[in-house]
C-alpha cells in the first residue's frame, strides 16, 4: 500500500477502499481502489498506518474479515479471509 501511494502523483493520502459488488461465481466479487475520500456511510480501519475504508452495505458481507496483501510467483493481490469460512 505505500508503495501504491508512493507511486501516485497527488499529494493526498490515499486510503484502500473496499467494496462488495455483485457477479462472480458465488454472486459476490470484492473490489479495491484507492481513494482519497470518506463518505458519510462509510467505516474506517486504521492498522500500521494503512488506511482501510468500507462503505456501509459492504461491511455486512465483510464483517469479522482479514485483509491481507499476498504475493504469488504469478501474481500479487490483496487476499480477503472470512473467518467464518
Amino acid at each position: 500500500m505505500k508503495e501504491l501511494e508512493a507511486s501516485e502523483s497527488s499529494t493526498d493520502r490515499k486510503m484502500l477502499r473496499l467494496s462488495v459488488e455483485t457477479g462472480g461465481c458465488s454472486g459476490f466479487q470484492y473490489a479495491f481502489n484507492l481513494d482519497n475520500r470518506i463518505n458519510s456511510d462509510d467505516r474506517l480501519f486504521e492498522r500500521d498506518g494503512i488506511k482501510l475504508v468500507v462503505d456501509n452495505v459492504s461491511y455486512d458481507f465483510v464483517k469479522g474479515a482479514t485483509v491481507d496483501y499476498g504475493e504469488e510467483l504469478i501474481r500479487s493481490a490483496f487476499v480477503v479471509s472470512q473467518a467464518h469460512l
